[in-house]
C-alpha cells in the first residue's frame, strides 16, 4: 500500500501542534462517492516499561458475513514522547511501517482513536486518513473531548458529540449493557456513513471486529516478541 509522505516525523511539541493545524484545512468531511468492498482495522500495542511499539492491521471483507483477508503487523521504537492531543506522532510511524506491508488497499479503515473528535480536529484518524489517502474513521473507547447526553441501552442508539459548539462525532452504542464507542470521521467520510460503518463491522462485541482483531492482534505480537 502506497501513500503520501506529508512530512517529517521529527518534530518537536509546538511544531506539531501548529502542522495539526495546517493539515486539518485538508480533510474532506463528506462522504467520498465509490464502491466499498473492504474495511480494515488498525490498532497499536506498547511494550510495558520499554519503547517498543506493535501496529497490527486486520482486512475484511465488507459483507453481511466479515471475511478475513489479510492481516500485517509491523514492530517500531517510539519517536515521540506520549503528550495528549498528539497520539498520532507517536503512534502513525509504526502503523504506516505496518500499512506498507498490505497487498489489498482498504476502501475504509478503522482506527483505535479519534478523527475530529480532538481539540484541534486532528485525530490519529484524521492524520492517518490524510497521508493514506484513503476514507477513515475514529473508533474510540474513551472520550478526548466534547458533550453528551446519556445514550439509550439500545444496540444502534447514540448520543452527538458537541465540541466548541459542533458535532464532532457521536457516543454509539454497539451492544446492549455495555459501554458506548465513540466515533468521529477521519477524512473522506461523513457522521452518517461512519455511523453506518460502525455498526456493519460489529459481530456481537462492542468494538468493530476489524479493530478488535487488530487488537488481538498487536497483543499477541507483543507477547511473542518479549517471550
Amino acid at each position: 500500500m502506497k501513500f503520501n509522505q506529508l512530512h517529517s516525523w521529527r518534530l518537536d511539541y509546538k511544531k506539531a501542534i501548529e502542522l495539526q493545524k495546517t493539515l486539518r484545512e485538508r480533510l474532506i468531511l463528506k462522504r467520498v462517492t465509490g464502491k466499498i468492498c473492504t474495511v480494515a482495522g488498525a490498532d497499536v500495542s506498547y511494550e510495558k516499561h520499554g519503547d517498543l511499539f506493535f501496529a497490527g492491521i486486520v482486512v475484511y471483507t465488507l459483507s453481511k458475513q466479515l471475511e478475513k483477508v489479510e492481516e500485517v503487523t509491523a514492530i517500531d521504537r517510539a519517536r515521540f514522547p506520549y503528550i495528549p492531543g498528539l497520539l498520532s506522532f507517536r503512534e502513525a510511524p509504526v502503523l504506516l511501517k505496518a500499512f506498507k506491508k498490505l497487498k489489498n488497499d482498504p476502501d475504509v479503515i478503522l482506527f483505535d482513536g479519534q478523527g475530529i473528535a480532538h481539540p484541534r480536529h486532528f485525530g490519529l484518524a484524521s492524520h492517518l486518513g490524510l497521508i493514506l489517502d484513503r476514507r477513515a474513521i475514529g473508533c474510540a473507547k474513551s472520550r478526548l473531548v466534547g458533550e453528551f447526553r446519556c445514550v439509550k441501552n439500545v444496540a444502534g442508539s447514540y448520543s452527538k458529540l458537541f465540541y466548541q459548539h459542533e458535532v464532532v462525532g457521536v457516543v454509539l452504542r454497539t451492544k446492549v449493557n455495555t459501554k458506548p464507542v465513540f466515533v468521529s470521521p477521519g477524512h473522506k467520510v461523513n457522521l452518517a456513513f461512519a455511523i453506518r460503518i460502525a455498526l456493519a463491522t460489529c459481530v456481537g462485541y462492542r468494538i468493530p471486529e476489524p479493530v478488535r482483531q487488530a487488537h488481538l492482534l498487536v497483543n499477541r505480537v507483543r507477547k511473542e516478541h518479549i517471550q
